[in-house]
């Protein structure tokens, strides 16, 4: 596809209205046709956040680490601060900053203006981005390789000087150097200690650069210049000389054209693995730029059989991809499973590198990026990734060394949140007692450690264990080692220290194993940190992923345990929004106190396949698709998290969903589609068929697995990869008796 048609699509695309037309000038609806999967894809779908992180409109190869977008607040921001030419992790920092000017600066405020641009001469795509800067009458494209990119600036045709003003982002040792007269190298310092290295060259010949300082620079070109200045570039995180060879490798003789031609084609291989048919325009346009985000990260940092390693902070040597930018606890959900579906074999490259992160570092990482391992979140969920990767029959990595890392991980490190290290007396407390100790309102903090603001989130940390330590224990199992095995699966009942009966929810304690009395909605400080995180109470009623039919019990039954869940999504917040949102701005996405808006909500609709009454899974995930995954700017409720909540739309717009990552099975719930049919890597395909389903018919009647009848709403993930076909008949109205086999639950 060529460039100008791009812009005519994507121009038309970012128009269209869910009735698949746009009201053009003269008021008449015209008629937009599709050409191809790709195109419905918008990356500026989910741009402006609920409250707290908008979705970024990232332009890249799948999975490689030259990443791209333009910084600004979010898409409602009509002007650009600066153009990056690198991202090097997401939401966690970029190098290279670079803006087009029409005026040789004068002071260090010039590297200061923002742009002004115009939305509607924008365009987006995953191989491509075009901007108008209207104040200057420039237009900045760019087209993404794998280490190496390209920008064009069309600068007026009556400028007289066309000036890139230089600049870094990050503190340290920086360099810009012009090192002939069309090529330019600089190096840059990221998050302290890590050189990033680029090498360009200009189109046009005899560039002047003017230093003001170690950040900053400007290139110019003068009058005679081509109207279009480009820069062809290459980074790395080795060396200047491995940046210069990354060019060689992809940019000798490539042109814009041909990159973004060849980053299109990247994208139609990962697209077109997943075909759907029926649908609305706007559900494909919702499922498919879902589907893209997914490729996002993690990225592949190796540079011709080399990678540099944030976490001994040395060059090693492979023969394979080392990926780096993950963060667990919102990926090990539905992420990790989408992967392991569509491309196992990258999955299991990207397990390698978390055992090579382990080897090199001592502790097996949890959101594993550059520069090594990003204390956040709480819990050890990559224990959770491996157990389901491995029961899923990937093996293509060391899976004995991968469980010392799991079981260093459970026995030795600190559980405290945002905090990497060796344990404290706080996890003391759980290993012998089976909760993480909270303290009481007002009480003094005696552990230094301890984060100021992400405090302890005892409750939290407590059940996350819980599913960690289910982990280990089951993959201690499959490796034959009996005594972790079952000193692992008593600690995964842990969670059942925290139930108050009383009040049917998980409550804190202090060390001493005394309640402590708080309001579950909304006690524990910002986003509930002192006990929960990020949400309350009712979303951590069911973390218990692991044992479904333990906590079950817990609620009294399987009646009791539906009566819950109706009340979940129906609770009233008991408050303003206004009040609720302060407190807890990560609870977006409402229904009720059901929060779409962030990872731990994610299983929780399904859990109606567990009761006498999946219809309502049916209900509850087509009302929860519609309504907060709109395809506009505001799509997305929460905190992408760069494909963790884009992989839950995937898996549930195909109609089934992972409940629990460690068990190899798909629970189903009501497909978006009347066929989708994925391409697998073993050659074979698997397909869910949904006869008659559309906006109304969201109900299964039946159901058949390869021509089998089935009443129970689940399959196995080696029924998946073996091919087949799942077929549904859908209604407008529930059949309340589908789905209640007896063998119903996992």
């Amino acid at each position: 596809m060529t460039i100008k048609k791009i812009r005519a699509i994507t121009h038309l695309l970012a128009c269209m209205v869910v009735c698949n037309s746009i009201q053009a000038q003269d008021n008449k609806k015209v008629k937009i046709e599709v050409s191809n999967d790709l195109d419905y894809i918008d990356p500026t779908i989910g741009n402006v956040g609920q409250l707290l992180q908008p979705t970024r409109p990232t332009v890249q190869q799948p999975n490689q680490m030259m990443r791209m977008y333009p910084v600004r607040a979010d898409h409602i921001d009509d002007q650009i601060a600066s153009f990056p030419l690198l991202i090097v992790s997401h939401r966690l920092g970029m190098a290279f900053s670079m803006k087009p000017a029409l005026s040789l600066p004068k002071t260090a405020d010039d590297w200061k203006k923002r742009m002004t641009f115009d939305h509607d001469l924008e365009i987006t795509r995953p191989w491509y981005y075009s901007t108008f800067l209207i104040d200057n009458g420039i237009t900045v494209e760019f087209a993404p390789g794998k280490k190496t990119g390209i920008y064009r600036f069309a600068f007026p045709a009556n400028a007289h000087t066309k000036c890139l003003l230089l600049e870094h982002y990050n503190t340290g040792s920086s360099s810009w150097d012009l090192i002939s007269d069309n090529e330019i190298a600089a190096t840059e310092t990221y998050h302290g200690d890590i050189k990033v290295y680029m090498y360009g060259r200009f189109n046009a010949k005899k560039c002047k650069i003017d230093k003001v300082d170690e950040t900053k620079a400007s290139v110019s070109f003068g009058g005679s210049a081509n109207d279009t200045i480009e820069l062809k570039y290459a980074v790395s995180f080795i060396s200047a000389e491995q940046a210069k060879r990354n060019y060689e490798d992809e940019l000798n003789t490539t042109t814009f054209e041909q990159l973004a031609d060849d980053a299109q084609l990247a994208w139609q291989k990962v697209v077109n693995q997943v075909k759907v048919e029926g649908g609305t325009t706007a559900q494909k346009r919702s499922f498919y730029t879902a589907l893209y985000r997914c490729y996002e990260r993690m990225v592949d940092i190796t540079e011709d059989g080399k990678y540099y390693s944030g976490y001994d902070k040395k060059i090693h040597a492979t023969n394979r991809p080392f990926y780096v930018d993950d963060w667990t606890w919102d990926t090990y959900l539905a992420h990790h499973p989408l992967r392991a579906i569509l491309n196992p074999s990258m999955e299991e490259d990207m397990l390698n590198s978390y055992v090579n992160m382990y080897e090199q570092s001592g502790w097996m990482p949890t959101f594993p990026v550059l520069f090594g391992d990003h204390a956040c979140m709480n819990g050890f969920h990559s224990s959770v990734m491996f157990l389901d990767d491995v029961r899923k029959g990937l093996k293509n990595f060391d899976v004995e060394k991968a469980y010392e890392g799991m079981l260093k991980n459970a026995t030795q490190a600190t559980m405290l949140p945002w905090r990497n290290g060796p344990k404290t007396e706080l996890e003391d407390v759980y290993y012998s007692k089976g909760f993480f100790p909270a303290l009481k309102p007002g009480e003094t903090e005696p552990v230094a450690l301890v984060n100021s603001f992400e405090k302890r989130q005892a409750v939290a940390v407590t059940l996350g264990a819980s599913y960690d330590d289910w982990a280990v224990s089951e993959m201690a199992a499959m490796l034959g080692k009996e005594k972790d095995h079952s000193k692992f699966a008593a600690r995964a009942s842990n969670y059942k220290t925290l139930w108050n009966k009383q009040q049917k929810i998980f409550l804190p304690k202090d060390a001493q194993g005394n309640w402590i009395n708080i309001d579950p909605k909304f006690d524990g400080g910002k986003g509930g940190r002192d006990y929960y995180d990020e949400n309350n109470g009712w979303t951590y009623m069911w973390q218990v992923q692991h044992d479904i039919s333990g906590l079950m019990a817990l609620m009294g039954g399987k009646n009791d345990f539906e009566n819950r869940l109706d009340q979940l999504f129906r609770e009233p917040l008991g408050r303003s929004k206004s009040e609720m949102w302060y407190k807890f701005p990560d609870a977006t996405g409402l229904v009720g106190q059901y929060s779409m808006g962030n990872e731990p909500s994610f299983h929780i609709p399904y859990l109606y396949n567990f009761t006498s009454s999946p219809w309502k899974t049916q209900k509850r995930i087509r009302f929860l698709l519609s309504t907060w995954f709109k395809d506009n700017i505001f799509g997305i409720p929460g905190d992408e998290d760069g494909g963790g909540m884009s992989a839950f739309v995937v898996f549930s717009s195909l109609g089934f969903y992972p409940v629990t990552p460690g068990i190899p099975a798909y629970t189903i719930g009501s497909p978006l589609f009347t066929k989708s049919t994925i391409d697998l890597q073993n050659g074979k395909q698997f397909t869910v068929i949904a006869n008659n389903s559309s906006v109304v018919n969201k109900y299964i009647q039946s159901a058949k697995l390869n021509g089998q009848t089935i009443n129970t709403p689940w399959f196995t993930h080696q029924q998946l990869v073996d091919g087949g076909t799942l077929e549904l008949e859908m209604g407008p109205k529930p059949n309340k008796r589908w789905g209640t086999g007896e063998k119903a639950g996992f």
